[in-house]
């Protein structure tokens, strides 16, 4: 049977997922659709050229690899980019690209517009009635850098997307750059952060951080005071306005129409414009049709709860910076036990190094423990995921990437049932996002596994022990 270009690209995507973790796979190749098939050359669409320039710095290997297995030793992959997304535009502009490392793409600039502020007097919102007028300040929190912005595969896509939108603000298909996910995930740091390092590459850019709920103040205010032009002439005046909690205008109808016209001229324009939120916009309730639309345009990235790893390394990042050490065997005990939230996992620090300082006391574990016993219980009700495997693996001492990977070696699969098992009775978690953490399988896998666990516990006194062991070691951290 003759291969199409969709059966060809669905079989590598099988080696691909087989050998990536699946939170790349999810990010990185999801998103990508099979156009064409021409001989043995394989031509797939991707939604940007940030995105064609990750695939080839990160994975060119493993995509050659993989379409070479499919194709031949002759085998090519070609790319359709998405090069730019703008509002008055019929179809998206795209160009094609060999992949073989030495392309270049031509991304169509818009035309410069001169800042509205150049020459005009207009009233700052942010300024005090009667005060002195001043140049903007951009409302900025100069600690919240890209630098110190820990990168996991919780973040990877949206802290990635934040150094192309600050190299380039108003430039890429990222406009508007959506970043959502729960409270305490790194939102506004992020969004401060790609509006301090577009004010250190590109200074003359007019960059103006504001919350929704101050916006909406503002608005009210200046219907008040007889200043609706005035307020709208100031952030349409702006080269790059960040959003922050955009969730905060829903029920808000003419808030949301002035927002509506003031988004419309700055992307018309070629203007970045960055929001936040707590949901996806297919979630956001509240908020007009139309408004919705265009949250997504651009680009929406999410945050999602660090695992273990990032975890460790953004405690190790803020000890750095306070010029602090702990021991690792606390850090990690701290990484373990909150994982709820990066301001949590912070504050949980900060804490402990409160109490070190008043008692005068080096912290150890023991001292970790007593001192956090009460913080860790009310803001970590279960053990996660991550915890679970990592400890299921080292007891039986079989590596956490092959537990994910498809073999079926029998000391593997034991132990990945386990896993599955006991993050099904000790979590909360879904059957689904369960299996989607064990390496992307579903959830009757994981209905099978818990059976299989119950069913040797109740014939194999052996392997219940092993359970039961493990069990015991989990709850006492």
């Amino acid at each position: 049977m003759q291969n199409t270009c969709t059966t060809v690209w669905n079989n590598s995507l099988q080696t691909i997922k087989a050998n990536i973790p699946n939170q790349s796979y999810r990010t990185w190749f999801e998103p990508i659709s099979a156009l064409k098939l021409e001989g043995n050359v394989l031509t797939v669409q991707v939604p940007s050229l940030f995105f064609y320039e990750w695939l080839e710095e990160h994975y060119v290997g493993l995509l050659r690899k993989t379409v070479k297995q499919q194709l031949g030793e002759e085998g090519r992959l070609e790319y359709n980019i998405i090069v730019d997304k703008s509002s008055n535009s019929g179809s998206p502009y795209t160009t094609k690209m060999p992949s073989n490392g030495n392309a270049a793409a031509s991304n169509p600039q818009s035309p410069a517009v001169p800042s509205a502020a150049a020459g005009k007097d207009i009233r700052n919102p942010f300024v005090i009635p009667g005060a002195k007028r001043m140049n903007v300040d951009p409302q900025l929190n100069s600690n919240y850098t890209l630098e110190n912005y820990v990168e996991g595969d919780c973040n990877r896509l949206a802290r990635s997307a934040g150094f192309a939108v600050a190299a380039k603000p108003g430039a890429t298909s990222f406009n508007p750059l959506m970043i959502y996910g729960a409270v305490g995930l790194g939102k506004t740091h992020l969004a401060q952060a790609i509006g301090n390092e577009i004010k250190r590459t590109h200074p003359e850019k007019l960059v103006i951080f504001v919350s929704c709920e101050k916006f909406c103040q503002q608005f009210v205010e200046s219907l008040k005071n007889n200043t609706i032009n005035d307020f709208v002439n100031f952030y349409q005046a702006m080269d790059v306005i960040i959003m922050d909690d955009v969730h905060n205008f829903a029920g808000k109808e003419k808030t949301q129409d002035i927002f509506f016209h003031i988004f419309n001229h700055l992307h018309q324009s070629g203007k970045q414009i960055i929001i936040t939120s707590d949901k996806a916009p297919k979630d956001l309730s509240g908020l007009e049709e139309r408004l919705l639309s265009r949250f997504k345009w651009g680009l929406s990235a999410d945050l999602q709860i660090p695992d273990l790893e990032t975890r460790i390394a953004i405690l190790k990042k803020k000890m750095y910076a306070d010029g602090i050490d702990l021991p690792s065997e606390v850090v990690e005990y701290v990484a373990h036990n909150i994982d709820n939230n990066i301001r949590e996992l912070e504050g949980a620090m900060v804490s402990l190094l409160a109490q070190s300082t008043l008692n005068k006391k080096d912290i150890d574990l023991p001292l970790a423990k007593s001192m956090l016993k009460n913080f860790i219980k009310n803001t970590s009700k279960e053990v996660s995921m991550d915890f679970i495997q990592k400890l299921v693996c080292e007891y039986f001492e079989v590596p956490v990437n092959l537990v994910n990977s498809p073999t079926r070696k029998r000391e593997v699969v034991q132990a990945r049932q386990i896993s599955m098992y006991l993050s099904k009775s000790m979590t909360k978690s879904s059957l689904k996002s369960i299996g989607a953490y064990h390496g992307g399988r579903d959830h009757s896998t994981v209905i099978y596994a818990c059976q299989t666990v119950n069913d040797l516990m109740g014939t194999d006194k052996k392997f219940k022990g092993y359970v039961n062991d493990i069990q015991k070691k989990l709850q006492m951290n």
